[in-house]
């Protein structure tokens, strides 16, 4: 009887792998494990400033650098050093505005559209949309307290597209942010900036499957 038992046992398992081994390989794609991968970018940004709006707005313009890890369905950590400058604030001579920030907090990557499952070079197209938080430093400039410098909270919110040339290499062709900081160049009034950027980026690790 437990002979029989055993038998039965083997026979249905054998059955049940490889039906799960046909279902498998029905799919145009065989599904990838999730593993963490690590996305850098280098850009080159300009941001629209309006500290007082009784005195118009003016441009920073500089670049950053961002690093995401993806860790689990699109989900993941991402990072951001930025650094700005603008000269001739409010067209007040010899009066600048330089920044620092460092930002840290939660970002969403969706796969678009990616190439054909023959194709080598892995093209496809991503989104993404993020929250930061952190730290910006103003400095070199003149606050209404006598002071040359500040160290404020720092806060971003947008997304970006990135797309991928090949396996690794991509553009960033546009990432757009709301960035609100405390620091302006007349005052320690809360600054509301548009920032745009646009430059180049690279993959670590796997490329995940359309989320």
């Amino acid at each position: 009887m437990l002979t029989l038992m055993n038998a039965r046992t083997y026979v249905l398992s054998a059955w049940l792998l490889t039906s799960a081994t046909g279902w498998a390989q029905q799919g145009q794609r065989p599904a990838q494990s999730e593993k963490a991968s690590t996305d850098v970018a280098i850009v080159f940004a300009g941001e629209l400033s309006r500290p007082d709006p009784s005195l118009g707005n003016f441009w920073f313009k500089g670049g950053g650098v961002d690093a995401a890890v993806t860790f689990w369905k699109g989900f993941g950590i991402a990072a951001t050093l930025t650094g700005d400058h603008a000269s001739n604030i409010f067209s007040v001579g010899g009066v600048d505005e330089n920044k620092f920030a460092f930002m840290a907090g939660p970002r969403y990557t969706f796969t678009a559209w990616r190439g054909h499952p023959s194709a080598t070079d892995l093209r496809r197209l991503q989104l993404f949309g993020q929250g930061l938080v952190g730290v910006a430093h103003g400095f070199d400039t003149q606050f209404s307290n006598g002071t040359t410098g500040a160290n404020l909270l720092s806060i971003e919110t947008g997304g970006g597209v990135n797309f991928y040339l090949t396996r690794h290499f991509g553009i960033r062709p546009i990432e757009m942010e709301f960035v609100r900081t405390q620091i302006g160049a007349t005052g320690f009034s809360t600054q509301n900036d548009m920032r745009v950027a646009a430059g180049v980026t690279y993959h670590f690790g796997p490329t995940h499957p359309h989320r």
